[in-house]
């Protein structure tokens, strides 16, 4: 390369980089005087000249600009305008990716222009610096080929006197908005302001700001078009101001970019560090090798194909995920869920019936008809592999030991047990989970129970399942339906998991205190056993075999250290405590221990060996004034007063039906609080006794004659059932003839019209109850003679039992006749 083409290389630099500071100014030596003389010499009002497309690039008058031309028209023109006055006319194609426009293709305003400097550069290019001299219209395209020749008009700016004073402010409203556009602009140096501030005609205002303006070609094109100065300073103006806003939206883009890169730069510092230090503790591991470690432990379960190929899916999504996204950590406390749950581990059971029923003997007092259903139970299981059986459901009042036999059940077989309250329990997704697109999503308690077990076949206790309720958030009891069908827990689905978990394994069984409040359909599914109250005989030996030592251990003493009697127990059971389970009991048990205890304190430590003796007679010291009493028959036989029982929730009780007889007009009065099924069974038993009367001696017209008060003592407790038609018919009919009732006498039983007596339940209470009060002979309808084989054998043959078809056999045995 020669020196002079070196020069012009340099010249050609140092021009461009003049250019983006004083871009559309004039060159130095072609001051704008010069160009208009330079047209008005020239008299280029209708000139032929070269013309050359430009792609994507508007030069304006006044314009000093560089560009490359490598097409083969555009070099023609170019060395034709070099042979002749060096102008050339610069227009802008329409389409930038037109390599070979035609007329249509160009727009029809462009600039005139001088060459300034010219070099070829290798590949046949060449690098021209021209200088825009006035704005120019395509009047007639002369040829096309070998180069571009059109007959150019120059067009001059258009500015008249009354719009001087418009295009003033008008050109200091755009300076103020250029200054604004360079403040917010990140290309374009403050230090052209000067420059163009000094420019005092508004039409090349209006061009050099336009030049300087990152905005479309179109856009730019649309400013050349306009010849108006007042209408292009408008133009202008507004490009100026929808360029700042933009201008300003991509700035603050940036900083929230920046910032945020800012909080990745410190995440990944941070993150640095915590590998660094789990490095240093040996726990250096990459979620690449976590999830190779997660797909080991998956080959190992064994699954089926369809829940493995789901959870594989899951864990090459974790793959994907990046280290700070949220969703890495629900993925994965997801992922460890599924791989800690005992998909295939279970105990193996042991299943031995005489074990068993030591283990049942043991741990449980009395309850045969609920253990010989647990062995036949268990049998059954022992000889069938596939072996679906019913769920069991111990129904019975607080404390009779309902939860301790399914754990007992559990411990016979070598099983896990579970537990589960469901009382107050109204959300469905404490039975199914909640699905993982809510936040803090979390497995239903039956399946977290199930991995905490650590096995698939524990024994899993349903607590309280009488208690259960619903809401809005769902039906708990419907959720339980396909839990407890052995025919569908094979599959359950929890929400969570969203794959079925097979709990036809499990062995479940609920309680309850009642049935009255379970869901039909749920209670459909499970097997009840009853649990009765305890007698008095159960209590006291559960607490000589269970209560006292497990009380004596947990408040520190020693078996020599106390001694409790038997008749001070059966004090507690009967005297302070009034319960069907034992709960109280273990209580009062409790407070007899620590009152003891404080004793063996305050003796001092020579006395420790000390043995209290606890017994009926000293009981009142520990435990104070007695809290319950029961009815003891006592003086003679009286008419009018008869001996019922009646059942109660903490067991039987004896009720002493009063009956007077007045002069009156036939009144039948019930005082008592009896409900609305005794006042039924007192006005039946009137009735029978008025069809009656000729029989039992008592006049025709007893009802229109006297009033009959009908009166069970202890008002304030509410009293109700059908079981006392049969003792107020004797005590009316005692009252009614004067004849006096046996005292040692009790019985019970539903009358009907016709004189006939029904069986009733609860029959072992009542006994028990009646044995208490000191009774020797029970009434009872004669299909409840059955019930006998329930009552302990000490009460069967203490007492004699009579049964009972109708009313007449029933006065025949109570009423004492001279």
């Amino acid at each position: 390369m020669s020196d002079k083409e070196k020069t012009s290389i340099i010249n050609i630099e140092e021009t461009e980089a003049e250019n983006e500071i004083n871009s559309g100014i004039d060159a130095e030596g072609f001051p704008e005087e010069d160009i208009e003389d330079l047209i008005h010499v020239m008299d280029i009002s209708m000139t032929s000249m070269p013309v050359i497309p430009l792609r994507g690039i508007t030069i304006f008058p006044t314009m000093l600009l560089h560009f490359d031309v490598g097409r083969e028209k555009s070099v023609g023109a170019l060395e034709h305008a070099m042979m002749t006055n060096q102008m050339i006319f610069l227009v802008t194609q329409k389409n930038p990716d037109t390599d070979l426009p035609t007329q249509e293709d160009l727009y029809k305003t462009g600039t005139t222009a001088r060459i300034k400097q010219m070099l070829r550069l290798p590949g046949n290019a060449i690098r021209v610096l021209v200088e825009g001299i006035s704005r120019g219209r395509i009047v007639n395209m002369q040829q096309e080929v070998p180069y571009f020749r059109a007959d150019i008009e120059t067009v001059t700016d258009d500015l008249s006197d009354e719009d001087s004073i418009k295009s003033e402010a008008l050109m200091r409203s755009v300076l103020s908005q250029f200054a604004d556009y360079l403040e917010n602009s990140q290309k374009l140096s403050k230090e052209i302001y000067p420059g163009v501030e000094a420019i005092e005609s508004p039409g090349r205002l209006a061009d050099v700001i336009t030049s300087n303006l990152d905005i479309k070609t179109e856009d730019k094109q649309s400013i050349l078009d306009t010849m108006n100065v007042v209408d292009r300073l408008e133009k202008v103006s507004a490009f100026i101001v929808r360029e700042i806003e933009i201008m300003k939206v991509e700035n603050d883009i940036s900083q929230k970019v920046k910032q945020k890169l800012t909080e990745n730069q410190k995440e990944y510092y941070l993150r640095e560090q915590i590998r660094t230090i789990q490095k240093e503790l040996g726990q250096d591991e990459t979620i690449e090798e976590e999830v190779d470690k997660w797909l080991s432990k998956l080959e190992e379960l064994k699954l089926e194909k369809s829940v493995h190929d789901k959870i594989e899916k899951e864990m090459k999504r974790m793959l994907r995920l990046q280290p700070s996204s949220p969703d890495v950590s629900v993925l994965r406390s997801y992922i460890e869920c599924i791989l800690e749950l005992p998909w295939n581990e279970s105990t193996k059971d042991k299943i031995d019936i005489k074990r068993t029923k030591k283990i049942l003997d043991d741990e449980h007092y009395g309850l045969h008809k609920v253990k010989d259903r647990i062995l036949e139970y268990l049998a059954v299981m022992s000889l069938s592999k596939d072996f679906k059986g019913p769920i069991l459901c111990l129904v019975g009042p607080p404390g009779v030991g309902k939860t301790s036999i399914a754990k007992s059940i559990a411990n016979s077989m070598n099983r896990k047990f579970v537990r589960m309250s469901l009382g107050g329990v109204r959300d469905e997704a404490e039975i199914r989970g909640h699905r993982r697109t809510y936040v803090g999503a979390i497995p239903g308690r039956i399946i977290t129970s199930i991995r905490d077990a650590g096995v698939n076949n524990p024994v899993f206790l349903f607590d309280e399942i009488d208690k259960i309720g619903a809401d809005y958030r769902g039906d708990p009891a419907s959720a339980l339906l396909e839990v407890l069908d052995p025919e569908q827990n094979k599959d359950f689905k929890d929400h969570y998991l969203d794959v079925p978990f097979d709990l036809s394994n499990v062995l479940f069984v609920t309680t309850a205190n009642t049935t009255d409040t379970i869901p039909r359909p749920l209670l459909d599914r499970m097997e009840v056993i009853t649990l009765s109250s305890y007698t008095e005989e159960e209590k006291v030996q559960i607490a000589k075999y269970h209560l006292v030592p497990k009380q004596i251990k947990e408040n520190g003493l020693k078996p020599n250290q106390i001694n409790i009697s038997e008749g001070a127990v059966r004090n507690i059971v009967n005297y302070y405590t009034r319960e069907a389970g034992v709960r109280n009991l273990e209580r009062e048990i409790g407070n007899v221990c620590r009152k003891t205890a404080r004793k063996v304190v305050e003796s001092g430590p020579k006395n420790k060996k000390k043995s209290f003796r606890i017994t009926a007679g000293n009981l009142p010291s520990y435990l104070g004034k007695k809290k319950a009493s029961y009815d003891i028959l006592e003086g003679d036989n009286e008419v009018g007063v008869t001996t019922g029982l009646a059942w109660t929730a903490v067991g039987g009780d004896t009720l002493f039906i009063e009956t007077n007889v007045m002069k009156g007009s036939g009144k039948l009065v019930l005082t008592g609080q009896m409900g609305d099924v005794m006042q039924e069974s007192a006005k039946a038993a009137l009735s029978v006794i008025r069809a009656r009367s000729d029989e039992y001696n008592i006049s025709e017209d007893f009802y229109k004659e006297k009033d009959i008060h009908v009166h069970i003592p202890e008002g304030a407790t509410p009293k109700d059932g059908p079981s006392a038609g049969v003792t107020m018919c004797t005590s009316m009919i005692s009252a009614l003839t004067g004849i006096p009732v046996d005292k040692y006498l009790a019985m019970t039983g539903e009358i009907t019209l016709r004189g006939n007596v029904l069986p009733v339940g609860g029959i072992k209470e009542k006994v028990i109850a009646a044995h208490r009060a000191g009774v020797k002979t029970v009434l009872l309808p004669e299909e409840n003679m059955r019930d006998l084989d329930e009552l302990p054998s000490n009460v069967r043959n203490s007492m004699t039992f009579k049964p009972m078809k109708t009313i007449d056999q029933v006065l025949s045995e109570a009423l004492i006749r001279a």
